[in-house]
């Protein structure tokens, strides 16, 4: 098996949120406490301001910022090569969510315990895909090898204006950008409403 990961079409979210609610409703979240964001970004263009939305959470990195700064190995990679959380060794330092660029860990208020996306580890190991990706309506996400998706959506990895630059933890996370925009390296700048 190949490396696994996230596509997100940009060009199809509506930004419903669904994706969001789904997986705090699977994770018996705390109102307010998300695995996975659903943002709009108000994007630059030559023709004046647009709007995206962007639905993030763990990209299951192949340079885990967050497992390398672990102190008891409670956060590790999966066999299948995605990231999770052992709360049985977790001790609630958060050194794991201060070395994590791209903010896809917390701290559970009611576990005293860190916390993040796993790819949905046992809905996946009955068959079925991650959460998230079963309650999009408009199919804007899906998770699988990345070879697979690339080949499937013809995505690549960008770097975006929201995340930290790709090179810096190797990401497993693909997203197909709209033709007409350009939010990506330094051709335009994209910000967070709200």
């Amino acid at each position: 098996m190949g490396r696994l990961g996230f596509f997100f079409n940009m060009n199809t979210c509506i930004g419903c949120g669904a994706c969001q609610i789904a997986c705090q409703d699977l994770h018996d979240l705390l109102p307010g406490e998300f695995l996975r964001h659903v943002e709009t970004l108000r994007v630059d263009t030559p023709d004046g301001d647009t709007y995206v939305h962007f639905s993030g959470a763990c990209n299951h990195c192949e340079d885990a910022h967050c497992v390398q700064a672990c102190r008891t190995g409670a956060m590790h990679k999966e066999p299948d090569g995605t990231v999770a959380v052992d709360e049985a060794l977790c001790i609630g330092c958060g050194s794991c969510m201060w070395n994590c660029p791209n903010g896809a860990v917390s701290f559970s208020k009611t576990k005293g315990t860190a916390q993040k996306c796993d790819a949905c580890k046992d809905l996946r190991e009955q068959g079925f895909p991650p959460a998230c990706v079963l309650a999009c309506p408009t199919r804007s996400l899906d998770f699988g090898d990345i070879d697979a998706l690339t080949e499937k959506y013809g995505a690549r990895r960008e770097n975006l204006a929201v995340l930290p630059v790709a090179d810096i933890t190797d990401p497993n996370l693909l997203v197909k950008l709209p033709a007409k925009l350009s939010i990506c390296g330094e051709k335009g700048a994209a910000h967070e409403e709200g």
